[in-house]
C-alpha cells in the first residue's frame, strides 16, 4: 500500500474534537497573538511601577488589553481542560509511530501547563507583587511560543508528509 492510499485509509478514521473544542483552541490562539502583540504595552507599565519604587502609574490600554487577555486565556484553558476530561479527544491516529503518539502527548500536556501557568505566574505578579514572577512569565511565554511551533510544525507533517489528514480534527 502506497503513502498515499494509507493517507487516505487513515484520513476516514480520524474523529474530530468538539465545536466548542475546536471553537476555544482557536480562540486560544487568536488570545496568544493579542497577548504578544500588548507585551510591549504591559512592559513599559511594569519597568514604569518597579522602577519608579511602586509610584502612582496609570496602566495603558495595551497593558490592560494584556492583562484581560491573559485571565481570559485562563479561563478558556481551564475550560478547555474540563472539556477533554468530559468529552475526551480523538485517539492517536491510526498506525502513528509510539513514539510520534508519545511526543504529541507530551507536547500537548506541556501546552496546557504552559497555558495555566504563564497567566497565573503574570497575575501573581501584577495582582500579588510577586515582581520575580514577571521574569517567570516570559520565560514560559517563550516557552509556548516554541510549543506552539512545534505543534504547527506536527500538524503540517502530518497534513503534507504523513497525508492523514489530522488537521481535519480541528476543522
Amino acid at each position: 500500500m502506497d503513502l498515499t492510499t494509507q493517507g487516505m485509509m487513515m484520513s476516514a478514521l480520524v474523529s474530530k474534537y468538539s465545536l466548542t473544542q475546536r471553537v476555544l483552541h482557536w480562540l486560544t490562539l487568536l488570545l496568544l497573538f493579542v497577548s504578544f502583540f500588548s507585551h510591549e504595552a504591559m512592559a513599559d507599565v511594569w519597568d514604569a511601577i518597579t522602577e519608579g519604587g511602586g509610584t502612582a502609574v496609570t496602566p495603558a490600554l495595551g497593558s490592560q488589553i494584556h492583562v484581560y487577555t491573559g485571565i481570559a486565556i485562563l479561563v478558556l484553558t481551564v475550560l478547555r481542560l474540563i472539556l477533554r476530561v468530559t468529552q475526551g479527544a480523538p485517539a492517536p491516529v491510526v498506525g502513528l509511530h509510539p513514539l510520534l503518539a508519545k511526543a504529541s502527548s507530551a507536547v500537548h500536556g506541556l501546552l496546557y501547563l504552559v497555558l495555566l501557568a504563564i497567566p497565573l505566574s503574570g497575575m501573581a505578579a501584577w495582582f500579588a507583587g510577586f515582581t520575580d514572577l514577571a521574569e517567570l512569565h516570559e520565560v514560559l511565554f517563550n516557552i509556548a511560543l516554541a510549543l506552539v511551533g512545534i505543534h504547527i510544525a506536527a500538524a503540517l507533517y502530518h497534513q503534507f508528509v504523513l497525508r492523514d489528514n489530522l488537521i481535519a480534527r480541528m476543522r
